[in-house]
C-alpha cells in the first residue's frame, strides 16, 4: 500500500464539463473474447498489469486497475472506452459502484456474440488453443462468464454490422446528454 501520496486536484470536474463541453463517461464493453477491441485486456497486460496472470484473483485485480484508470479518463471529461472481457458480474458492478461514487457516468455495453460466432472471429487462434486445453481458465470453453444483468446497452454483434452497433452507442451517448454532435 502506498504511503505519503497526496491526490493534486485540477480544475473541478463540473469546471472541465465547461470547458470541454460534455460531460466524460466510461463505456464498458464485455463480452466474450473477440468481441471488441478498444482499451484492451491484451494490451493493458503488455504494461499497466504485465504482472497479472488469468486466475481468478488476477482478473479481479486487472479489471479493479482498469475500473480506476477509466474513472480518471472519465474524471477528466474524456470518453473512456474500455474493451475487456471482464467475466465476473462482481467485478463490473465494483467499476459502475466506483464511478457512481464519483458521480461519473458508467454505461456497460453488453458485446453478446454466440461463442460459436467468437470461435470464427477469433483473430488469435485462443478459442482453438482453450479447445486444445493449451489455455486454461479460458473466459467460454473452460473459465465462466457472467452475462450483465441489465447493461445500458446489449449490442447482438451477430446480428448487426459494427457501423450498427457504434450507432446504437453513440445515439444512447447523446441521448443521454454525456456527448454532443455537432
Amino acid at each position: 500500500m502506498a504511503t505519503n501520496i497526496t491526490w493534486h486536484p485540477n480544475l473541478t470536474h463540473d469546471e472541465r464539463k465547461v470547458l470541454t463541453n460534455q460531460a466524460g463517461v466510461t463505456i464498458w464493453l464485455t463480452g466474450l473474447s473477440a468481441s471488441a477491441y478498444r482499451l484492451d485486456g491484451d494490451n493493458i497486460r503488455f504494461g499497466l498489469n504485465k504482472d497479472l496472470g488469468f486466475s481468478e484473483a488476477d482478473r479481479n485485480e486487472n479489471i479493479r486497475r482498469i475500473s480506476e484508470v477509466s474513472k480518471l479518463f472519465a474524471d477528466s471529461t474524456a470518453v473512456a472506452i474500455t474493451s475487456f472481457i471482464s467475466p465476473y458480474k462482481v467485478d463490473r458492478n465494483n467499476a459502475r459502484k466506483l464511478h457512481a461514487d464519483s458521480g461519473l457516468p458508467f454505461v456497460e455495453v453488453f458485446v453478446d456474440v454466440p461463442l460459436e460466432v467468437a470461435e470464427e472471429r477469433d483473430p488469435k487462434g485462443l478459442y482453438k488453443k482453450a479447445r486444445q486445453g493449451i489455455i486454461k481458465d479460458f473466459t467460454g470453453i473452460s473459465a465462466p462468464y457472467e452475462a450483465p444483468d441489465s447493461p445500458e446497452i446489449h449490442l447482438h454483434t451477430d446480428k448487426s454490422s459494427v457501423e450498427e452497433s457504434a450507432k446504437i452507442i453513440v445515439d444512447y451517448l447523446v441521448s443521454k446528454n454525456y456527448i454532443t454532435i455537432n
